[in-house]
């Protein structure tokens, strides 16, 4: 797998420039800009921030494409809400919102 063509198409699925997916990462735009001008693999580190800032895992990066799912920012700030919860908190949160399904 080419992981610079990968990061390419996944920038342009969402149509992001170079500096989107830098702030998004929390990386220099430098950094990656010198990535795709000399043709460098990114280093561990960095391909995490960049998987972090389009929002997948590692394993969904190297996944197939059919297998890619894409999170929205506000499904991530939901996953990110949830995980802080308790157990207690998980579980009444969810019964919520199997009440507010079956409402509609």
């Amino acid at each position: 797998m080419d992981i610079l063509k990968k990061i390419t198409c996944m920038k342009q699925q969402r149509g992001w420039s170079n500096y989107r997916l830098a702030k998004e990462a929390g990386l220099p735009e430098g950094s990656l800009n010198n990535l795709f001008r000399l043709n460098h693999q990114p280093s561990m580190a960095t391909l995490e921030a960049v998987c972090k800032g389009f929002g997948v895992s590692l394993s969904q990066f190297f996944a197939d494409d059919d297998d890619l799912v894409v999170l929205s920012s506000e499904q991530k700030e939901i996953i990110e809400i949830y995980s802080t919860l308790n157990e207690h908190q998980k579980t009444a949160l969810l019964q919520l919102m199997r009440a507010m399904i079956i409402r509609h």
